[in-house]
């Protein structure tokens, strides 16, 4: 070991230099250093929001701390010439780390050279400034084990020592108590952070099911102040919010899934009617005012029909904003309270509804005409994102050849189920021809009803009271395991002197009990959501009688008619049939009594070979479809 007594060096020498091996390096299998000149030092430090603290203390603190570390254990030997730092998560994988510009947003006064990626790239270079790193502690270098460890690893790859203010620093070489010390705060840091996040996420599952609201009220809602529940935080003034319905803005949600539902409208669409008249429906106001668009969009009347707190419960996690960047987690993985909270503004099954639009609109264009996003687009197709594949389930798509128009499903090989043909031709004008006559006999008809009943005479609906019988089946499972818990805790307020055992038997107990009763809460959001359709055939008198030609009808005309019927046609390819079904629900009956007699009033005639075999299908919720 090289002799390390030197006498002192003011700091303000110090500049700036190449590395040199001759000027600090590893050496031995203890990994001390030789010091023949000054030991220069980079600082690397990170904050971010998650430890609520102000980037322009934290940071400061953390180089000072670091200095004062370097002045007890080197005093006068070494000097911080590098600044390197980020205000990111602790938790980011290491190939994630150091791209943000948090740091631009805030006036920090510590000169900054850099991010992690800059500090790890620069160490491996050969004229670097630095001998070593320092750090406030180590859970600033990275919040996980892995992590951290993969950073000091790589900087002592390249001969350079990961320092700590809180730990001991050494040059002799001996760093085994560095390394206990190092290893037991890196476990204590991620333990710290992982029981902080379940806590957090445990305790906002309690705020949901107390039907207090997260962030920003939804367009339709006020927040509306109320006491906060804990007394201490009462007492300083402090308050919370639920939701309560703003008398303006409320109406424009119901309108926007009136429009959904019933005409089955896309998001531009109704972003469209809404923009004709602001003043009725004003448009939201972004958090960031100048941000605001002053009209709807697509994406705006898209967050109106899928949020669910519009159905009076409180939903929480509907977007992993943390842990996937932002990503929408599926319906599965929502946090529902077990009870409405607030004022609905539409119903669940409304919502439901308007889900199932999304669903069955996927892809698909609501405007009449060419799609103008496609400037090679010469003409439109009437029935398209009507025309479904029987084999794939794919929506088929349009295509004119030699003359005439014709839907295609042509999936890719990898998509393609067994028995699917390479392509499916079915040609539009006998399928416009026979679902002319199907909506003259089955829906305009005069004997209309006749044929239905006869129709659903053959359906078997078990199922409607297997689903019945099941839904009272869990409400009466619910009311019992309320009732149990009532009982558990009414045994333990009868006790005079618990004994610690019997208390903790009665926890258990309540655990035990509170996870079956969400699990049939559960269970019966699910029923409800799955409740099958029952047949109303008298739902027919509401639609005009009288006949109609849909092939003579102008495009926006048709597809009004046939969106307002939910028309949904699904092509046979073995039977070499189509399958179309018309939904008709009282919530409807209005709208697609004023699109049938817009279709009516129309020429009616045609002729009436070349028709495509159609099979009567019943409401939604029947199957299997089935001959006339």
């Amino acid at each position: 070991m090289a002799d390390q007594t030197h006498s002192p060096i003011p700091l303000d020498v110090f500049t700036r230099g190449t590395h040199s091996s001759r000027s600090a390096g590893l050496t031995g299998p203890g990994g001390g250093f030789r010091l023949d000149g000054p030991l220069k030092v980079a600082f690397a430090g990170r904050t971010s929001t998650e430890d609520k603290q102000d980037p322009t203390l934290s940071l400061p603190r953390q180089l000072a701390n670091s200095q004062t570390a370097l002045h007890t254990s080197l005093p006068g030997r070494a000097v911080i010439v590098a600044h390197f730092y980020d205000i990111e998560s602790g938790r980011k994988d290491l190939a994630a780390r150091g791209f943000g510009r948090g740091h631009e947003r805030f006036n920090i006064p510590v000169p900054r050279d850099g991010g992690i990626q800059d500090l790890l790239s620069e160490a491996a270079q050969a004229d670097r400034r630095f001998d070593a790193v320092i750090c406030e502690s180590v859970d600033r270098i990275a919040r996980r084990t892995y992590v951290g460890t993969q950073i000091e690893n790589t900087l002592e790859k390249v001969g350079i020592p990961l320092w700590a203010s809180d730990e001991p620093i050494t040059l002799n070489g001996k760093r085994s108590s560095q390394v206990l010390t190092r290893r037991v705060k890196q476990g204590v840091a991620e333990w710290y952070v992982l029981e902080m996040l379940e806590k957090a996420w445990g305790g906002f599952e309690v705020h949901t099911e107390q039907g207090f609201n997260v962030g920003r009220p939804p367009y339709g809602y006020l927040a509306h102040k109320v006491p906060h529940p804990v007394a201490p935080r009462r007492e300083q003034g402090a308050t919370k919010h639920v939701l309560a319905p703003d008398p303006v803005r409320g109406p424009v949600v119901q309108t926007i899934f009136e429009i959904r539902v019933t005409e089955r409208h896309g998001y531009q669409a109704i972003a469209d009617r809404l923009n004709c008249d602001l003043d009725r429906y004003p448009p939201p106001v972004a958090t960031a005012k100048h941000r605001s668009v002053g009209k709807w969009t697509y994406s705006s009347v898209r967050e109106v029909l899928t949020n669910p707190k519009y159905t009076g419960y409180m939903v929480w996690n509907r977007k992993a904003t943390t842990s996937a960047g932002g990503r929408n987690n599926p319906p599965e993985a929502w946090i529902w309270s077990s009870a409405p909270t607030h004022p609905d503004l539409v119903s669940v099954e409304t919502f439901t509804d308007a889900q199932k639009v999304a669903r069955d609109r996927e892809g698909s264009r609501s405007r009449p005409g060419p799609n103008t996003a496609h400037t090679a687009t010469r003409r439109s197709y009437a029935l398209r994102s009507y025309m479904t594949c029987g084999l794939c389930g794919r929506r088929m798509f349009g295509k004119e050849s030699r003359g005439r128009t014709y839907y295609i499903c042509r999936p890719a090989r990898a998509y393609r189920p067994e028995g699917h043909p390479a392509s499916i031709w079915v040609r539009e004008e006998p399928l416009m021809a026979g679902l002319t006559e199907f909506f003259n006999r089955e829906v305009f008809g005069p004997h209309r009803r006749e044929r239905l009943r006869t129709l659903l005479a053959r359906l078997d609906d078990t199922h409607l009271h297997e689903h019945r019988e099941h839904l009272v089946t869990v409400e009466r499972q619910i009311a019992e395991l309320k009732r149990r818990k009532e009982r558990v805790l009414d045994s333990l307020e009868a006790a005079d002197e618990p004994t610690p055992v019997f208390v903790n038997s009665i926890n258990e107990r309540t655990t035990r009990i509170g996870a079956d009763l969400e699990a049939k809460q559960t269970t019966l959001r699910e029923l409800r959501d799955a409740t099958p359709v029952a047949p109303c055939p008298e739902l027919l008198d509401h639609c005009p009688t009288g006949t109609v030609d849909l092939d003579l009808l102008p495009e926006p005309t048709l597809r009004r008619l046939l969106d307002a019927f939910a028309v949904q046609m699904r092509h046979d390819k073995q039977g070499n049939q189509v399958d179309v079904q018309v939904t008709i629900t009282p919530e409807t009956a209005d709208t697609q009594l004023r699109a049938a007699k817009a279709a009516i009033m129309g020429d009616g005639g045609g002729p009436d070979d070349d028709l495509a075999a159609m099979r009567v299908v019943p409401p939604t919720g029947f199957e299997p479809a089935l001959p006339p």
